[in-house]
């Protein structure tokens, strides 16, 4: 075992090495784009939740955090493989007003923890923000939004407790060059400036685990005991409940475990469900720059 970690770290090094012309390229790119770009001054707080690494970092639950504590926010999200396009409200003050195939599984998620929230997904932000102020918005929250570079916002940038890379994509897992993360208004690090905290609802004797979530491999610390069997698809992959019933009888499974983001597309399945939830404890510190900002504003 560990010879073929050291091979494939050897693999992964000479891949990197191999590819970081391209990523220096690709970096200059984004920098010049952020450098040059006119920013859009809108008449409310904008917050944006957003990270410089490919995957995911803590980004949805930390929205549905900071959301909770501010009513009449609304939360405008690209929609990440959803199975439509152009501007769609999910909800509005918590009333959802479309399916999940068409707002995508974490606006889906966010919508339904937010009964005071409202949530919209488009591709064109700007769109997104004038329609959530001709509805009465209070406090905008761009999900994933460090790279609007267009609009004027405070940037929230989640970063991860260890990061082995620090090379710009395709040699790496970032998005833009490292250092880009100077331009944050407040960079807010796992286990320092947020914490991940999990419960369990309904667990059973053995369980299959089914998700569909970037790195599925970051559950493993947070799995109960019970678990006989993963199971894993591609991020924001949608299920089908006929595929889920074999896979729990083949392993001899009494329910599926899986995330909240996960559970919002199994609605209807007559599949018993085990969920693993989360949600972030943030640093009281963080919590009062927030604060400062939307009330300066």
């Amino acid at each position: 075992l560990h010879t073929a970690y050291r091979r494939q770290r050897q693999m992964c090094i000479r891949d990197s090495i191999l590819l970081s012309p391209l990523s220096l390229l690709y970096g200059i790119l984004m920098l010049l784009r952020r450098l040059l770009a006119k920013k859009e001054t809108f008449p409310l707080p904008i917050i944006s939740i957003g990270n410089l690494i490919v995957g995911g970092s803590g980004k949805t639950p930390f929205v549905i955090s900071l959301a909770l504590r501010n009513p009449r926010a609304t939360i405008i999200s690209r929609g990440y493989g959803r199975q439509s396009s152009g501007m769609i409200e999910v909800s509005r003050m918590g009333e959802i007003l479309t399916t999940v195939e068409e707002s995508g599984d974490e606006a889906m998620l966010m919508a339904e923890s937010l009964p005071q929230c409202s949530v919209i997904v488009s591709e064109d932000r700007k769109k997104a923000i004038e329609k959530a102020i001709s509805e009465g918005a209070e406090l905008i929250i761009l999900d994933d939004g460090f790279n609007r570079v267009d609009i004027e916002k405070f940037d929230i940038l989640l970063e991860p407790e260890h990061i082995v890379n620090r090379l710009p994509f395709p040699a790496g897992p970032f998005r833009e060059f490292a250092f880009t993360g100077r331009y944050a208004d407040l960079v807010a690090k796992e286990n320092r400036d947020f914490k991940r905290k999990v419960s369990y609802a309904h667990l059973r004797e053995k369980m299959l685990l089914v998700t569909a979530i970037s790195h599925p491999e970051r559950l493993d610390s947070y799995l109960p005991d019970g678990v006989v069997s993963k199971h894993y698809l591609p991020d924001h992959a949608y299920f089908d409940e006929g595929d889920l019933k074999k896979l729990m009888v083949d392993c001899g499974a009494g329910s599926l475990l899986v995330t909240q983001k996960d559970a919002v597309k199994m609605k209807g399945f007559k599949l018993p469900l085990s969920i693993l939830k989360l949600k972030l404890e943030i640093d009281s510190d963080a919590m009062k720059e927030i604060d400062r900002y939307i009330h300066s504003r």
